[in-house]
Formats: structure tokens, C-alpha cells, sequence
């Protein structure tokens, strides 16, 4: 079983989690106020509430179908569902609610000192562009600081400031479509549907992707000044076309039909960026992913299924279901895992990246036991390269014909012979002769054994008496000593001992 994931940022994400709470329960309180309790003030409450009711109905049903276009363009690591479920809520209800009290208090504020055009253009083109860019920007500065692990580089940058305003433009398109119903009926509901629901649905989307690519820069550099720049240079880009687009469409006229066919060609434009960025990334896994099939993580098939465009819609069709889903996605954790905290290492910096690449391993074995009992068959395990594996051919062999682009037998070239090492070799001799044997005298013959006396302990024995001595007991044998060794000397056994000069 995967041994469980250190968590380091819990207290960041505790943090991140009460400001968000704050800042959703703001903008529901403002949402709650501009919507059901103003309406009061008016001399038709019920039309106004049967306007916003038209207004919703126009405006929520496209966005169930305008967020599968993001999702489907991050083929790679998929963002988790709930993280852009957060993203979308913070742009409907927090960035609207906050964005509509602010712009309505800057066009009361302008209107008082100017008049009602002066407010609707300063309202339009400064408030707008600086206070939604900015609480849109927030979401994915939440993500990029209080979510790190989901935030991986540019193309994530681009789907959370996608979603954000995805959410954003639904809620605000309530808003204007609740006020054509009620100033000029369906003709006017209509063109405005064609207007921000057909020809522009991806306004806001786009301004605020400026914000996320600045902060996917960031978080793949290692450079302090982009981490700070990259994000600031985004925001600016998204005020710019914000005020840009609105602008054209508060003149009106000319302006707003020369804006339509270049706003055209700046989306395909950036879609065409975002197309190169998610294949981009998924080069970037793939790269990352080469040596886990030589250490024996997963099999050659895997890489393919985990790197591939469609690798998540194969792995539910062939590879166990949700099981292989997940699979697909644990694979492109761990080769972005292993991008993190390459990239830390170069900059000599800490991640959290490194502390998942083990466990992450091990999910990926416990994955593929998942998906061979959903298959109800064996799946092919992965090998631990070894250098005794035989060698792939040199040239691809062709069936049926021998291989046109192969060179001769002659020029093949030879195995390398594998080197032998040398045997050790013999310790050096001594610098002097080893000492020859010293000749000892011979010992005395031993006295012959006499047989004991009856009655007389051992101890007792007596050697015979010889004739005029008396008889004497016999002494205890003593060890017998080896006669000492005469010291070499010039004319001794050593003649050339010591060797001249050892003494300097």
C-alpha cells in the first residue's frame, strides 16, 4: 500500500481555505442584494424577477457546454474536478459580486460629478477592466499559492483563469440579458444572445488567460524578478483588452466593426498558442517518463497510454475502466513531479514535488493490480533494466526482405571484447635474505627407563646405586630449556646482514 503523502502546506491551504469563504460569502451577500432585493425598490418587482429567470435561462445552460472545451483541451494531467469547481464558483460569486458593487459605486461616484455618459465610459473602460481582471486574477493566484501541487505550469495557469471566467461571464450575462427582456422585449434579448453568447463567448475568457499565462510562467521559471514580473505583465495584458474590447463596444459604430474581425483572428491566434503549450506538456512528461521504464516502473505500453492524446478515453474502453483513468493520471503526476523537482534542483530550491515521486510510484503498482482485476487477466509487468539483456539490432529487420539500408557483412562492426583485469601482482622481496637456519646442539642422549621398584612411589624413584655412593631420591624432572641463539656476526651464519647504510 502507498505510504501516505506528507502534507507540508497544510496551514497555507487552511488560510487559503478561510479567505476564500469570505470572499464567496461577500460576493453572495452582494449577488443576494443586486438581484432579489433591489428588484423590490423598483415598480414591478415581478418583472424584474421574470427577467433575471429569462436571463439565467440563456446564460447557465451554454456554460454546461462552453467548459468542456478547456477540459478537453488539457489532455495531459487533467486538473482535478473539484479545484475547477472552485475556480468556477470564486468567478460567478465571488469576482461577480465584488465586481458589480465596486463598478456600481465608481459609475454613482463619476455620475455625481459628471454626468451619466462620462460614468457609463469610466465605468466601461477603467473600473471594468481593473476591478474584474483583478478579482478573476485572484482565483488563479489562489490556486498558484494555496494549491501549488495543482498548478503546474503554463497550461494550468490557462484552464483556471479559463474556468474563473467562464464563471464570471454566466453570471455577468445574466445581468445583461435580464436588462434587454426588460428594456425592448425578445428583438433586443436576441441580438444580445448573438452578441456575448455567440460571437464573443470567450471574452472574458481570453483577458483573463493573459493573468493565468503570467502565473504559469512563473511557476515554471527559477528567476525571482519573472516570478513577480510574469504575473504583472499578465494582469496589464488582460486590463488592456478588456478596455480594448469595451471600449470599441461603448463608441459603438465603426469602431466595434472594425474590432469584430481582429477580435477573430486574436482568438484563433491564442487558441493555436494553447494547442502548442498542451503538446508542449505533454513532450515534457514523456521526457520525464523515459527512465521509469528502464528502472522497471512502467512497461513501454504504459509510456505510450499516459502520453498519448486520448490516453484517458483508451484506459476507459481497454484498461479497466476508472481504474485506468486514474492510472493515466498518476503516471503524468509522476513524470511532472519528476519536471518540479528537477527544475528545484536546478535553482537550488525546496518543493514538495520530490516527496511524491516514491509514493507516487507505488500507487502506480497498486493502479495496475486495480485495473488486471477489472480486466480479469494478468497485465503485462514492467523489468528493471539489466546490462546481461540482450542488445536491440542495430538496423530494423524487415519481413519478407532482407533490409536495403543495411550495411554489409564486412563493415559490421565487431563486439567490444569485454576487458579482463590484470592479476595482482607479486609483493616485492625483501630487502634483505631471509635468515638461514641456526644449527643447535644436539641434546644428551636420554638415560634409559629403569622399571620401578615394588613398594617405592613414583615419586620415590631412585636411579641404581653405583658402587661407593648412597642411594639418592630422585628429583623431580625439569623442563627442558632450547639453547639460546648466538648473535649473527660478521663471520656468522648472516654475512651480509644488516645491509650497508640501515642505520642512517
Amino acid at each position: 500500500m502507498a505510504l501516505p503523502r506528507p502534507d507540508p502546506e497544510r496551514n497555507r491551504r487552511i488560510v487559503g481555505a478561510v479567505l476564500y469563504g469570505l470572499f464567496m460569502l461577500g460576493g453572495l451577500v452582494a449577488l443576494v442584494f443586486f438581484f432579489l432585493v433591489m428588484p423590490l425598490a423598483s415598480d414591478d418587482p415581478g418583472d424584474e424577477y421574470i427577467a433575471m429567470g429569462i436571463g439565467a435561462l440563456c446564460a447557465l445552460p451554454p456554460l454546461a457546454i462552453y467548459v468542456w472545451v478547456p477540459r478537453l483541451m488539457d489532455r495531459f494531467d487533467p486538473e482535478p474536478w473539484w479545484a475547477l469547481a472552485l475556480v468556477l464558483a470564486w468567478g460567478g460569486i465571488a469576482a461577480c459580486g465584488v465586481a458589480a458593487t465596486v463598478n456600481t459605486g465608481v459609475e454613482v461616484l463619476v455620475g455625481s460629478v459628471f454626468d451619466k455618459d462620462a460614468a457609463e465610459i469610466v465605468g466601461a473602460c477603467l473600473s471594468a477592466p481593473m476591478v474584474e481582471e483583478g478579482m478573476k486574477g485572484l482565483a488563479v493566484f489562489g490556486v498558484f499559492f494555496f494549491l501549488k501541487r495543482e498548478f503546474d505550469g503554463v497550461v494550468d495557469g490557462v484552464i483556471y483563469a479559463t474556468f474563473a471566467a467562464l464563471g464570471f461571464a454566466a453570471v455577468e450575462n445574466i445581468i445583461y440579458y435580464g436588462g434587454a427582456v426588460k428594456e425592448a422585449g425578445g428583438e433586443a434579448l436576441a441580438a444580445t444572445f448573438i452578441i456575448r453568447g455567440v460571437l464573443a463567448p470567450w471574452g472574458h475568457p481570453l483577458y483573463t488567460s493573459m493573468t493565468g499565462l503570467g502565473f504559469g510562467i512563473a511557476r515554471e521559471t527559477n528567476s525571482t524578478a519573472v516570478k513577480w514580473l510574469a504575473p504583472i505583465g499578465g494582469y496589464c495584458c488582460a486590463m488592456f483588452l478588456h478596455a480594448v474590447w469595451n471600449g470599441a463596444a461603448t463608441l459603438g459604430g465603426f469602431a466595434f466593426i472594425l474590432m469584430l474581425p481582429l477580435w477573430f483572428l486574436f482568438v484563433l491566434g491564442f487558441a493555436g498558442i494553447l494547442l502548442w503549450l498542451v503538446i508542449r506538456k505533454g513532450r515534457i512528461i514523456r521526457a520525464h517518463l523515459q527512465d521509469e521504464v528502464l528502472l522497471g516502473t512502467i512497461t513501454r505500453e504504459e509510456l505510450v497510454l499516459a502520453t498519448g492524446a486520448f490516453g484517458g478515453m483508451r484506459a476507459s474502453f481497454a484498461w479497466g475502466g476508472s481504474a485506468g483513468r486514474k492510472f493515466v493520471r498518476t503516471v503524468a503526476r509522476l513524470g511532472l513531479s519528476k519536471w518540479h523537482t528537477g527544475r528545484a534542483m536546478k535553482g537550488r530550491k525546496q518543493t514538495v514535488s520530490a516527496d511524491w515521486i516514491v509514493p507516487l510510484r507505488q500507487e502506480i503498482a497498486e493502479l495496475r493490480m486495480e485495473m488486471s482485476r477489472s480486466l480479469g487477466r494478468p497485465l503485462p509487468q514492467p523489468q528493471a533494466w539489466s546490462p546481461q539483456q540482450a542488445p536491440r539490432p542495430a538496423y530494423p529487420q524487415h519481413q519478407g526482405a532482407p533490409n536495403p539500408y543495411a550495411p554489409p557483412a564486412a563493415y559490421a562492426p565487431a563486439p567490444m571484447p569485454v576487458p579482463v583485469p590484470a592479476p595482482y601482482a607479486a609483493p616485492p622481496a625483501a630487502p634483505y635474505p631471509a635468515p638461514y637456519a641456526t644449527p643447535y646442539a644436539q641434546p644428551p642422549a636420554a638415560q634409559p627407563a629403569y622399571p620401578q621398584r615394588p613398594g617405592v612411589a613414583p615419586t620415590e624413584q631412585q636411579w641404581p646405586v653405583q658402587q661407593g655412593q648412597s642411594p639418592q631420591p630422585a628429583q623431580p624432572a625439569q623442563p627442558q630449556q632450547q639453547p639460546q641463539q648466538a648473535a649473527p656476526t660478521a663471520q656468522g651464519p648472516w654475512p651480509n646482514y644488516p645491509p650497508p647504510g640501515w642505520r642512517r
